[in-house]
């Protein structure tokens, strides 16, 4: 495991790409329960260890995930991870928690940056999110901003803020606009990655520590691939010219 950060309270890991977060119907192990043997052994803890889990990201995308070791602290980011019901009529988003994405997509966006609005549906035997109209039963608003960070021959290197927390929501919107993630073939992309992962990484999280009730920011190293790490080192290589 890669712990980024720990306390008392909460601990963060940077998920690789194929873990789950919690248990499913596949039956493999879940990073929360790795998390919970790494806890006990580290402090000794006897009996059951306490692991809340505020949030999870789909299991082929890799970053920051945050957990709760304490139950005053799962409530907390509970609350803080809540979508505010504002948000239609917000032009920066409201939460506690700004969670912040890379994502490699085909091509590049028409602008070099936006904000994208949709409604969204979500069909559960397919574990599938679609473009809907405003007023379509159970649609929900799904709202985002990008930019672009770097751009490759093929590829591009995008920063998401999400606004919003739908099912797929990134993977849906960036296909919306003719950039599908790379290997995300459930949404376009022209063929898989060779590890079955996508190219979708949550690359930062800032938030109001829930106990300490200091401000925190936990970023997480991109993943071991060739192609990310190349325009990761783009976006450096810009940052250290201005």
């Amino acid at each position: 495991m890669d712990i980024l950060y720990e306390d008392n309270h909460i601990i963060a890991v940077n998920k690789a790409p194929g873990e789950i977060v919690q248990g499913d119907k596949t039956g493999d192990k879940p990073l929360s329960e790795t998390l919970k043997e790494y806890i006990k052994a580290k402090y000794n803890k006897p009996g059951e260890v306490f692991l809340g889990v505020p949030h999870r990201l789909d299991r082929p995308t890799s970053g920051v995930v945050l957990f709760a070791r304490t139950s005053k602290a799962l409530v907390r980011l509970n609350e803080m991870f809540k979508d505010k019901s504002s948000i239609a009529q917000s032009s920066v988003a409201q939460s506690s928690i700004k969670k912040t994405y890379w994502a490699v997509v085909q091509g590049k966006p028409g602008q070099p940056e936006g904000r994208l609005e949709h409604y969204l549906t979500r069909n559960e035997a397919q574990n599938k999110s679609y473009i809907a109209k405003p007023g379509v039963k159970e649609a929900k608003q799904a709202v985002l901003i990008y930019r672009t960070l770097a751009v490759g021959d093929h590829y591009s290197l995008l920063e998401v803020e999400l606004l919003t927390g739908r099912h797929h929501q990134i993977r849906c919107q960036m296909a919306a606009i003719g950039c599908p993630i790379k290997g995300d073939l459930k949404y376009g992309a022209k063929r898989s990655n060779p590890d079955g992962s996508i190219s979708l990484h949550a690359r930062q999280i800032s938030f109001i520590h829930p106990v300490r009730k200091e401000p925190l920011t936990i970023t997480a190293p991109v993943p071991d691939d060739s192609l990310f790490a190349m325009l990761a080192h783009d976006v450096q290589n810009n940052a250290n010219k201005v």
